[in-house]
């Protein structure tokens, strides 16, 4: 009786995974003995990894992705228990390769555009800040820094003053 109670409430909450051709998945990072590692070992390995693109469904709960040429030795057929569904925009997706990330996991922040100029006026000072466009950012993820420090940093992307002329 406790078993088919406890079987009624793990039922209710159970919800049956199903993906179509064409979504987008991430693949689970399984600490498998035998398996390929992405990136890192232990405490610090990513839990998922992709998101990676359903090529087939293949039977009733595997599905084959379409992987990348790094992950070639792997077999592109897995396990539902092992994907993810990518919910979101796939614009905003950024691979690696793109951002040029160091050895280190660090990459540089190039800045590409000035979309708007404020100034803040405190007590007795007035203080410039500028809203700026980063390389692999959308608009909503522009921020604002002070205008002297981007001056100094990235010249080219400000006019020349009537003053400097």
């Amino acid at each position: 009786m406790a078993h088919s109670r406890q079987k009624s409430y793990a039922d209710n909450r159970k919800s049956d995974l199903e993906f179509e051709v064409g979504d987008w998945v991430y693949l689970k990072n399984s600490p498998m003995k035998g398996m390929i590692r992405f990136g890192k070992k232990g405490k610090l390995r990513p839990w998922y990894v992709g998101p990676y693109e359903i090529l087939k469904r293949v039977g009733k709960v595997s599905y084959e992705l379409k992987l990348p040429i790094e992950l070639g030795p792997i077999h592109p057929v897995f396990h539902i228990s092992m994907l993810k569904k990518c919910i979101g925009d796939r614009v905003s997706i950024l691979l690696l390769e793109c951002l040029g990330v160091n050895e280190n996991l660090s990459y540089e922040e190039v800045l590409v555009e000035i979309l708007d100029r404020r100034v803040k006026k405190l007590r007795n000072n007035e203080v410039a800040s500028v809203k700026d466009l980063w390389r692999n950012y959308l608009v909503e993820g522009a921020t604002w820094e002070a205008e002297a420090d981007m001056k100094s940093h990235y010249p080219h992307l400000f006019p020349p003053t009537p003053s400097q002329s």
